[in-house]
């Protein structure tokens, strides 16, 4: 990945896919006043350079199915992190691996369609030899949760 400085038009560039990645080229070279080749331009840059990543959809999870979410602690034997964390982020349950400090190792974000698939990833998927101890809370409700970044 190249270094890139983020100049004010690739801040606005990005603000505005951040709002609808959808929007056509066209459209917002036209609200931010350059060409649409400028604007093509601009893009790719952030795209090669590693600034913009990538364009997914966001899917409603409850709607999919997925209505438990659980966030699990995880404390790993000495010397067993990288081990575990190539285990772990190979289950389509976890959304997220956090490496943590303090009394916790790991902090993992999952998403599940019931206890029943919680409690068959907690007693058979996740037992890891080298697991010394989890901690699993269920949230209740999300109160925020953002997928764009502030630019």
């Amino acid at each position: 990945m190249k270094h890139l400085k983020l100049e004010e038009l690739d801040r606005k560039i990005l603000g505005m896919l951040n709002r609808d990645a959808r929007m056509s080229f066209n459209l917002i070279a036209k609200e931010l006043k350059v060409s649409a080749t400028t604007l093509y331009s601009k893009v790719r840059e952030l795209e090669e350079s590693g600034v913009l990543k990538g364009y997914i959809p966001l899917i409603d999870r409850e709607f999919a199915g997925y209505k438990l979410l659980a966030v699990i602690n995880l404390r790993v034997q000495h010397g067993q992190y990288i081990e575990v964390q190539e285990v772990i982020t190979r289950f389509p349950e976890v959304q997220a691996v956090y490496e943590v400090a303090g009394e916790w190792d790991l902090i993992l974000v999952c998403y599940f369609k019931g206890r029943d698939e919680l409690s068959n990833f907690l007693k058979n998927a996740l037992p890891l030899s080298n697991i010394e101890r989890t901690l699993t809370h269920l949230v209740l409700n999300v109160v925020k949760e953002e997928k764009r970044i502030h630019v």
